[in-house]
C-alpha cells in the first residue's frame, strides 16, 4: 500500500508518504517523529474528535456546543452524532460539564457557558 497524507498535527503540513502495510509501514517526508506517528495512525487506525451542537431546553432559541473529549474511531463519527443529535442541555451549562459520559471511548463535553 502506498498513501500519500498531509500531516497536520504542526503549521508546517509536511507531505507525508506511506508505504507499507501492518507492522511494516515506512514514513517519508515527515519532519518530526510526531508527522511519522500521525501517519501511521492515520493509516491503521484514524481518529477525530468530533464537535457538534446540543439545544438547551429550558432558553428560547439556544444550543451549546459540544465536542468529544478525546478522539473516536472514525468509523464511529455517524453512530456519535445520532446520540448527540438527541441530547438536550438544561441551562446553566459550563465549559467542561459533561453532557453525554461515554460515547463511543468519549465523553460529550460542553465547549461554552450558558447562564
Amino acid at each position: 500500500m502506498k498513501r500519500s497524507l498531509v500531516c497536520i498535527i504542526c503549521p508546517r503540513g509536511c507531505s507525508l508518504c506511506v508505504e507499507g502495510s501492518g507492522n511494516d509501514m515506512k514514513v517519508s517526508g515527515n519532519s518530526c517523529a510526531k508527522g511519522a506517528r500521525y501517519a501511521v495512525d492515520e493509516c491503521t487506525h484514524p481518529v477525530r474528535t468530533v464537535t457538534s451542537i446540543v439545544r438547551v431546553s429550558n432558553r428560547e432559541d439556544t444550543m451549546v456546543s459540544v465536542k468529544t473529549s478525546v478522539p473516536i474511531p472514525k468509523e464511529h463519527i455517524f453512530d456519535a452524532m445520532e446520540i448527540i443529535r438527541d441530547l438536550t442541555a438544561e441551562a446553566p451549562v459550563h465549559i467542561g460539564d459533561i453532557l453525554c459520559p461515554a460515547v463511543f471511548g468519549a465523553d460529550v463535553i460542553a465547549t461554552k457557558d450558558i447562564f
